[in-house]
């Protein structure tokens, strides 16, 4: 008696969480941190079996949702916001995993193109990009969106860039800065 009502509660729960919207939390909590993100703050899209750091710096919010769908809503939504652009970063080893050591990554990588689209995309060794996270993190907020991706070296990550002021400006601007001195 007591396990069924057990059973009939988790059931109501899950339909409540299901119909009310309360999966999409990770959304409304990104939405408000991209606001507070900027230049030098870091974004990664990580698979199921990324771990939990223990990084001050580093915020973790677990979806529950697939890869690509969190990946193509993040990139929308940078996309609109006005003060950063994505410096998008992946591990090179993605470009070895074969569907027959993994199924499904021929898939994914095909989804990963055509979400990307034209964009530049810098590829590194895994230990590479995580070195890069681990110093941004000593200074700088780190958000992980984990995903329910189950495929190996498919992290994305996103260092933001100032979408208002290009490299090219910075240069110029050294440039005159350091002829008036």
């Amino acid at each position: 008696m007591n396990r069924e009502r057990k059973k009939i509660g988790l059931m109501l729960a899950l339909i409540i969480i299901t119909f009310c919207g309360c999966q999409n939390d990770w959304k409304s909590a990104f939405d408000t941190q991209l606001a507070e993100l900027g230049h030098r703050n870091w974004i990664v899209v990580a698979d199921s079996a990324y771990p939990s750091q223990n990084s001050k710096g580093i915020t973790t919010l677990v979806t529950g949702e697939s890869q690509t769908e969190i990946l193509t809503y993040l990139l929308q939504q940078i996309e609109l916001s006005p003060h950063v652009r994505p410096k998008i970063m992946f591990d090179q080893e993605l470009a070895f995993v074969t569907d027959q050591d993994a199924p499904g990554v021929g898939s994914y990588k095909e989804d990963l193109n055509r979400i990307l689209g034209s964009s530049e995309v810098a590829e590194m060794s895994h230990e590479q990009i995580i070195e890069q996270l681990d110093r941004a993190s000593e200074m700088y907020k780190v958000l992980i969106l984990k995903t329910n991706m189950t495929i190996p070296y498919t992290s994305v990550f996103i260092n933001l860039d100032c979408d208002y002021w290009s490299e090219d400006k910075e240069k110029q601007l050294r440039s005159v800065m350091g002829k008036a001195e």
